[in-house]
């Protein structure tokens, strides 16, 4: 991995007493009426601010929410229920700085939250002159939000190129050491669960995986797509037999290196997508014409346990199954619970395996947990994230 300068180092200096830190977090939470209905974003956060804190900078911290239109600031669009939250979680008081591109009234220990970032006109496009605002007003910038690392906009990209300072917060330090260590020097057999609806969505991360796994798992409608280019009937289960081709070929490029990816032998079936829909386990070349394939069967299930047991290490992205329907969970649970035993290096990420992994009570076994969704997919797919580019190219530059 080509090396990012981090808060960390600086703060173990007295690089940030009394200098304006600027720190762009996700704190891009679920709000219902006003009220957040879920806070991880924001405590993950907490620890970037206190490193800051404590070295004697001032801190301002941004973030986006939501998807507001550029140049106003509406009632969902606001931070001040963060705000709120964060003074909590910091035990002193966070005010909320509006129309703050201008200019921020800071002083050392203290923190200003600054008003939903992507409300300003030029955020989304990465305008330079609003970045150039932007990284007059600190001394040193913090990129900590990975979510949008993919991204090249004024607050995640514009900002860095023209901060006397750009660093790494302790979170996207973090998430760059996990997925490094699982793409770039694995211990193997490196496995890599693919899960989701559509093949044509994750072509390009199961072509780039094909490259380096040793076995590619695939679940839900990709795993219908796949089983089609097995030659075996799915009734009609969400797929994209259009797909095949693609399909065929990852098989193709994974048997020439020795790899595999397994085939599921036996399939959990029902007439009707519900959750009160019968649940009918079948061989996977019995699938009727009126069938859908809603989950992996129990020998899949036990084979793929089977793996996943002896894997060095395991990338995990998407449930097999409809996991949310309890008759269609099982081959989910075997899963995430095989991921969980495992003595290999787990990675997961994606808000499908995150809702998976509360619902079966594992996160404390998951090694790393990524937080973010696409920039996570993008990695695994060996694309150049944006914002880690810039930060490489400053410590570097």
């Amino acid at each position: 991995m080509t090396t990012v300068k981090t808060l960390s180092s600086l703060a173990k200096t007295d690089a940030l007493a009394g200098k304006r830190v600027f720190i762009r977090s996700d704190l891009n939470v679920p709000l219902n009426n006003g009220k957040i209905t879920e806070d991880t974003r924001i405590r993950a956060s907490v620890p970037a601010i206190r490193m800051a804190l404590n070295a004697g900078a001032a801190v301002m911290v941004t973030s986006h929410l939501g998807r507001p239109t550029e140049g106003t600031v509406g009632p969902e669009d606001t931070l001040a229920p963060v705000a709120r939250r964060m003074s909590e979680l910091l035990g002193q008081p966070v005010n909320l700085a509006t129309n703050w591109v201008e200019g921020v009234n800071t002083s050392p220990g203290t923190v200003v939250l600054l008003e939903n970032c992507r409300c300003n006109v030029g955020e989304k496009k990465n305008d330079a002159e609003l970045s150039k605002k932007m990284a007059a007003l600190c001394d040193v910038y913090v990129n900590d939000a990975f979510g949008t690392a993919h991204r090249a906009e004024a607050t995640t990209y514009g900002i860095a190129q023209y901060a006397p300072v750009a660093c790494a917060g302790p979170l996207l330090e973090a998430e760059l050491d996990a997925l490094g260590r699982a793409l770039h020097e694995p211990s193997r057999p490196l496995v890599a669960i693919v899960a989701g609806s559509k093949v044509s969505t994750k072509l390009s991360i199961l072509q780039a995986l094909a490259e380096k796994v040793d076995q590619l798992v695939v679940g839900g409608g990709i795993a219908n797509t796949f089983l089609l280019a097995a030659g075996l009937g799915i009734g009609k289960s969400l797929a994209e037999p259009e797909q095949i081709d693609q399909a065929r070929a990852v098989i193709d490029l994974m048997k020439k290196r020795g790899a595999a990816v397994p085939i599921p032998v036996d399939v959990v079936c029902a007439k009707t997508f519900s959750a009160d829909a019968e649940a009918t386990v079948k061989p996977a070349d019995q699938v009727a014409d009126d069938d859908l394939i809603l989950d992996i069967g129990p020998e899949t299930a036990k084979q793929l346990a089977g793996i996943l047991t002896q894997a060095g290490t395991i990338v995990w992205n998407g449930p097999v199954g409809v996991f949310e329907f309890d008759a269609f969970a099982e081959g989910t649970k075997v899963v995430a619970h095989a991921i969980a035993d495992s003595k290999g290096f787990s990675i997961a990420g994606g808000g499908d395996t995150l809702a998976a992994i509360a619902k079966y009570h594992i996160a404390d076994k998951i090694d790393y947990i990524s937080t973010g969704g696409g920039a996570f997919l993008e990695f695994l797919e060996g694309k150049t994230l944006p914002a880690v580019d810039i930060l490489q190219q400053r410590a570097n530059g």
